[in-house]
């Protein structure tokens, strides 16, 4: 085992490492941005180093600055959390050049999956079975409307690289083909430093399930079993529990594929391979993610595995100490996921200081958090303050486990995504398991509700509130990228965000956040509904939309420049 390790993350992931770390007598080096000074993830480790601003790119991508914090302190390997550089081949290969263990899977197997075409190649190399799609990257929308034209709408274009929903656009008829696969190519080039995308069809109403993989070499990757992460918004899961409440008789084979892939991939250390289900069980599969997942720990919870150690004996080259035999599941899990946005506003980020925390505890329950009272969620990293995660000896268990953690959860100063997680919850659709990747959607319907706790997060006797669903705007609207005006808040990968003027045809910006791009320019005619500009807040995209017709008069932000809530973008006459 190392005797040192620096961890190369923040927040949540980086304080779950330093106590694994702590437990095995490792001792952890944190890097920290300037907003970071004071976090939990820094108190919690045995050494700190700045890495200096606070932007992503100078601080906690900054694969260099990284590198040289783990030497200078004499940390023997690194470990990635998720997020950030966890994914970045060319960073796990430079760790490795400096004489540095990396705490992941080998280079090679990373691009061999990062790139979701090569991936679908591999899968289906290896036996898989995949959602029917193009093996090559696509060059215009022709290629859409051409696959299209074979299998049918709707279709997904996605980025080759991508993944949480980002740079993913479905098309449901010839005419979203163009503006889907614009913006799919935008996004992908945005986020992932690379403009590819394919298509492949689109299952509208599947579950999502992916199996937790521990490989202690190339040619022995475990399966831990099964997760279902159907309860989603923007394609990005909000629950995520283990074992799976239905289709549970196709795990073993899911478990076998995914043993399979990795395999073909040559992968070691911890991942995930995901998997999409029909409603008659069959599954596709969907990508690799090479790296621990934020939702490891409901398979912690049920098999009594310490993910973190057992990512850190195969890096380290010591044995597990058991093999796939020796997994045992037990019980029931389930994790929720509290993010600082307001599902009043279609999940909108909202960053801000958290000024009372109060933290859920009891039997069955976790909590893992790399928050405090008085902590700020900064507006340029993850949204993510807290996990929840329950045990019980069935599901009824762990639901009713959580639905008092959520009860009991006490957060003020920031809008969090716990009045719409124990409204899903309590929901017909996730308490008989037939939740699927719509069930946000269609559940937080136009209905007026009563949150549980006050307007700022905490409780205050109850308020009611609006939550939105993307049926308000259209589904042409949705897919396109546009909301027609007068529609509700709307915010997602790809979609507009219709204002209010801020003044007499002055659209502004609804949060903090640093402009991705400027879609119009002076002279130009808009029409209602149509996106102006796109703005970057807490790693989602928000298109804000114009709610009127009328001629781009003033253009007043640009590209990489950070704007404040309420700053006037674009002004038309």
């Amino acid at each position: 085992m190392f005797d040192k390790i620096l961890i190369a993350n923040r927040a949540e992931i980086a304080v779950r490492i330093a106590r694994t770390c702590r437990d095995l007598g490792v001792a952890t080096v944190a890097v920290f941005s300037d907003v970071d000074a004071g976090a939990l993830h820094v108190e919690l480790s045995d050494e700190a180093v700045a890495l200096g601003g606070v932007a992503p790119g100078d601080t906690y991508l900054n694969r260099q600055a990284v590198i040289e914090a783990a030497l200078a302190t004499g940390a023997q390997a690194i470990h990635p959390g998720y997020g950030f550089l966890a994914e970045d081949a060319a960073f796990a290969e430079a760790i490795i050049d400096a004489g540095l263990a990396w705490v992941g899977p080998p280079p090679p197997a990373m691009r061999l999956v990062a790139d979701k075409v090569s991936a679908r190649r591999t899968a289906e190399s290896a036996g898989v079975p995949v959602v029917p799609g193009a093996l090559e990257p696509l060059e215009d929308p022709g290629g859409v409307i051409a696959f299209a034209a074979e299998h049918g709408y709707p279709v997904a274009v996605k980025a080759a690289g991508g993944g949480g929903g980002r740079g993913l656009k479905v098309a449901g008829s010839p005419e979203q083909v163009a503006a889907g696969f614009e913006a799919a190519t935008r996004e992908a080039h945005a986020y992932f430093g690379s403009d590819a995308v394919y298509v492949e069809r689109w299952l509208e109403d599947p579950k999502h399930m992916e199996v937790q993989v521990l490989a202690p070499s190339s040619g022995d990757p475990m399966s831990l079993g099964v997760r279902d992460c159907s309860l989603q918004r923007r394609y990005q899961k909000l629950v995520e529990e283990s074992p799976p409440p239905r289709f549970a008789e196709r795990a073993e084979d899911m478990g076998a594929a995914a043993v399979a892939m990795c395999k073909a991939c040559g992968y070691t250390g911890a991942g995930t391979v995901e998997f999409l289900v029909d409603d008659g069980g069959a599954f596709y599969f969907l990508e690799v993610n090479a790296r621990l997942q934020v939702e490891h720990t409901v398979t912690e919870a049920v098999t009594g595995l310490d993910l973190v150690a057992c990512q850190l004996r195969v890096a380290a080259g010591d044995p597990l100490g058991f093999s796939q035999g020796d997994i045992v599941a037990r019980g029931h899990a389930i994790e929720c996921r509290i993010n600082a946005e307001d599902p009043a506003r279609g999940f909108l980020p909202d960053p801000g200081v958290i000024t009372r925390l109060i933290v859920p505890a009891g039997p069955g329950i976790r909590f893992d958090s790399g928050y405090v009272a008085g902590d700020e969620v900064p507006g340029a990293y993850d949204s993510l303050i807290a996990k929840v995660i329950t045990w019980g000896s069935d599901r009824d268990g762990a639901r009713a486990a959580m639905v008092r953690a959520l009860g009991e959860l006490v957060v003020e100063g920031v809008a969090t995504t716990a009045p719409a997680l124990q409204m899903l919850l309590g929901g017909t659709a996730f308490r008989s398991g037939a939740h699927t990747t719509t069930t946000v959607d269609s559940t937080l319907s136009d209905l007026a509700v009563t949150e549980p706790q006050g307007e700022s997060g905490g409780t205050a006797g109850g308020r009611p509130i609006r939550l939105w669903h993307p049926a308000m705007a259209g589904a042409a609207g949705a897919a396109a990228g546009a909301a027609p005006a007068g529609s509700m808040p709307m915010e997602g990968p790809g979609s507009a965000q219709p204002l209010a003027p801020a003044g007499p045809m002055v659209a502004a910006a609804p949060l903090q956040g640093t402009v991705l791009k400027v879609l119009v320019a002076v002279g130009e005619a808009v029409e209602p509904g149509q996106a102006l500009v796109v703005i970057e807040a807490m790693k989602m995209e928000t298109a804000v939309a114009s709610r009127s017709a009328g001629v781009v008069a003033a253009v007043e932000v640009v590209p990489g420049q950070a704007v404040a809530a309420g700053r006037p973008l674009v002004v038309l006459e």
